[in-house]
């Protein structure tokens, strides 16, 4: 038993509002990683019409890691969507032409905030947007309708407009830990295997089962 097919778009038989991302995203700018979901009744399949201002021509991507859960609605705004605001007037003069073209701004004028990256086993809740050029940590949780509009560490919780620290999952020394034996990376029989660990708040006991991963795929590669 080694869980749902990654490569079926809708894992759940007669429930296809729940998408596995990878299946469906035709842009190769936008880089999903297995088992994470969007869900949505209207059009799970439909991800990337939320991933807005993504224009090729800026080259920015958009990365999501494994076993993330994407509620319905959630926005993720693009480097497209930047205007110039170092001057007196944030109007785009320059894209309508007729002679204002002569104003476009010079390469790097443009603000620009890098990629957005979502980390593993991260939570998206309902109708969050999430801004240009975020990096949310594995294992955060963005609470419903938040406006993220900074860096999000791992395994925070946050919330509102602007999205701000509610509270840590665990300590500093437990996040290391979690982050250390990345259990997303494990191979899924190990994952399938190991469920209860992943779940619950036990660290020893995940410790124990990151060790009896390495220990069984040494034995599968023959080594000592």
């Amino acid at each position: 038993m080694n869980g749902p097919d990654p490569k079926n778009p809708h894992p759940m038989q007669g429930f296809p509002q729940v998408c596995f991302i990878k299946n469906t995203v035709k842009n190769p700018n936008i880089l999903v990683g297995d088992y994470s979901y969007y869900d949505d009744p209207e059009d799970s399949a439909d991800f990337e019409r939320n991933v807005l201002y993504h224009f090729p021509f800026i080259g920015d991507k958009l990365v999501i890691g494994k076993f993330c859960a994407i509620a319905r609605g959630v926005k993720f705004i693009m480097n497209g969507a930047n205007h110039p605001s170092a001057g007196f007037s944030t109007y785009p003069f320059f894209i309508f032409g007729g002679g204002w073209e002569s104003s476009a701004p010079k390469p790097g004028e443009l603000p620009y905030k890098g990629d957005t990256v979502v980390g593993n086993d991260v939570w998206i809740g309902f109708e969050a947007l999430i801004m240009p050029g975020v990096k949310i940590g594995n294992g955060a949780i963005i609470s419903s309708r938040s406006v993220v509009t900074a860096d999000v560490p791992a395994y925070a919780v946050v919330g509102g407009n602007p999205a701000r620290l509610i509270r840590r999952r665990y300590s500093d020394e437990v996040v290391q830990a979690l982050e250390s034996l990345a259990w997303w990376d494990w191979p899924v029989e190990h994952i399938s295997r190991n469920l209860p660990a992943i779940l619950a708040s036990d660290l020893d006991a995940l410790k124990a089962a990151a060790q009896a991963s390495k220990e069984n795929s040494a034995e599968g590669a023959g080594l000592p």
